[in-house]
């Protein structure tokens, strides 16, 4: 039977009613994500992709078109002939097979929501080889341009205006890699920036 206080005197102040107990071990609060939160993360990697799917293909033709840029006669320029443009084929083919990499783990992350390597190690992976390869097509590129300036001087392009045009192509597709290696190097650093400040790639 329950005991009933006693009656208050005037000018006394009730006694303040006992707290619940609340348990100790009682789990945390689940967190959940906005479905605008994650219909952004997707779009983000989304835009990723496609910049990644661009350069892949702008490296990719510009190495087949200086890998194709050969004549059959004997006294016909050849590309493994000049420093500069075998240095433009070596970049868009070391490029071509970094993007298809990270084509992959792109669409792996879209798909399962997670990187494919530990976080810390694939956003300042991506980051920097993004650096660093676009720095390698851009150097290609300003070699290739310099050298095929050179030629039009000479009586290379003169005698085989084919070689030169095509080597031209092969330059710019090669510049056209490097400004959607370059757009996503951006991609990549602001996910950089959100990990070190937030510690997650993506502020959400």
């Amino acid at each position: 039977m329950m005991r009933s206080s006693p009656p208050l005197r005037n000018g006394e102040i009730p006694p303040p009613p006992p707290h619940p107990r609340i348990p100790t071990n009682s789990p945390p609060p689940p967190h959940f994500q906005s479905t605008v939160s994650v219909q952004k993360l997707k779009r983000f990697n989304s835009l990723i992709l496609i910049f990644r799917v661009a350069t892949f293909i702008f490296s990719l033709s510009s190495f087949v078109f200086m890998a194709t840029n050969s004549r059959g006669g004997p006294n016909s320029p050849q590309w493994y002939d000049f420093d500069a443009f075998r240095f433009v084929l070596a970049a868009g083919a070391i490029v071509a097979v970094y993007s298809l990499f990270e084509m992959v783990a792109s669409v792996w992350e879209i798909t399962r929501g997670a990187t494919l390597f530990p976080e810390i190690f694939q956003v300042w992976f991506d980051f920097g080889h993004d650096q660093v390869f676009a720095y390698l097509l851009l150097s290609a590129g300003s070699a290739g341009t310099a050298l095929a300036r050179r030629l039009k001087d000479t009586d290379t392009c003169t005698a085989a205006s084919a070689f030169c045009l095509q080597s031209d192509i092969s330059v710019a597709l090669g510049f056209a890699g490097f400004l959607f290696l370059g757009l996503s190097s951006l991609l990549t650093g602001f996910r950089v920036v959100c990990f070190i400040i937030i510690g997650s790639r993506f502020h959400l």
